[in-house]
């Protein structure tokens, strides 16, 4: 179905695939292209043994589209983990939301890595690098995939790094399914 690329040639063994949804979301506005989660979960399936993927994402309230995203990603056999976004007050009469899962997703990474060999990282967070160091320690392999703009300095020092923008004909939401709501 799909034709490989290098990434076969970077993973070694069993890999796992930890997603920070807030992350790639931005990245996605910058791209001015969507990830489509399922053709994602069958273009790694193609590359590698891949033995699970996980998706850390925000939560707002009760929406109703957010709900159903979420639903479509665990019946795609994603692991979801979500938490509520708070409201922070960053003055008088303005709120931000925030919905950081970064120490989920790093917690569970390192608690999981027995279960993988390589890691696949979607984020260019900074708050990663010292996850990356705990699993070099561990001979873990790490890609990130990112793109410019959202990828940190300090996890391009540390793993290898792939720009979104090569993946774009495997993982990009096609038009006639643009139109389903975004991910965070």
């Amino acid at each position: 179905m799909f034709m490989k690329t290098f990434i076969k040639q970077l993973v070694k063994g069993r890999v796992c695939s930890f997603i920070d949804a807030a992350n790639i979301f931005y990245s996605q506005q910058t791209l001015g292209w969507r990830v489509d989660y399922k053709r994602l979960k069958l273009y790694l399936e193609s590359e590698c043994q891949l033995v699970s993927v996980y998706y850390y994402t925000g939560k707002v309230g009760s929406q109703v589209k957010q709900k159903r995203f979420i639903s479509r990603l665990k019946k795609l056999k994603y692991h979801v983990v979500a938490k509520e976004v708070k409201m922070i007050r960053v003055g008088k009469d303005k709120f931000v939301p925030k919905g950081n899962l970064d120490i989920e997703l790093a917690l569970d990474a390192y608690r999981l890595s027995d279960t993988y060999d390589c890691l696949l990282l979607f984020s260019g967070d900074s708050d990663f690098a010292y996850l990356i160091d705990l699993l070099k320690e561990k001979e873990k392999r790490v890609i990130v995939f990112s793109t410019r703009g959202h990828i940190s300095r300090e996890l391009l020092e540390r793993a290898k790094y792939i720009d979104l923008r090569k993946l774009r004909k495997f993982i990009e939401l096609k038009n006639q399914e643009a139109k389903r709501p975004p991910e965070v």
